[in-house]
């Protein structure tokens, strides 16, 4: 079964998966995930377990992707990157490594 959810906004993504236990908020520096800037984290490390594309009604500029992703070490969090002309190389490339965990429901 294909799931469709619609959030009226990023931030009711991010507190969707907030509930689902993705808590931490990732940020990407020096091509490492981080995490309130302390933590580093390979990105090769994790799977994105789902994830949320949001298109701004009338700005391109508006458009972002929320993704739930988890470590192997069991950290889970979201990754919030924009799109389109508003993703930068270092961004494509990191979410380049990652891969969609498979699962059924």
């Amino acid at each position: 079964m294909i799931r469709h959810f619609h959030y009226g906004t990023v931030t009711e993504a991010i507190n969707y998966f907030a509930k689902q236990g993705y808590t931490i908020d990732f940020n990407l520096k020096d091509n490492f995930f981080n995490a309130s800037g302390k933590k580093i984290f390979d990105p090769e490390a994790f799977e994105i377990i789902d994830l949320y594309h949001y298109e701004g009604n009338s700005d391109p500029g508006d458009e972002a992707t929320v993704y739930a992703i988890e470590s192997a070490t069991g950290g889970k969090g979201v990754f919030v990157s924009g799109n389109g002309n508003d993703i930068d190389i270092e961004t494509a490339k990191m979410l380049s490594f990652l891969h969609f965990k498979h699962t059924t429901k």
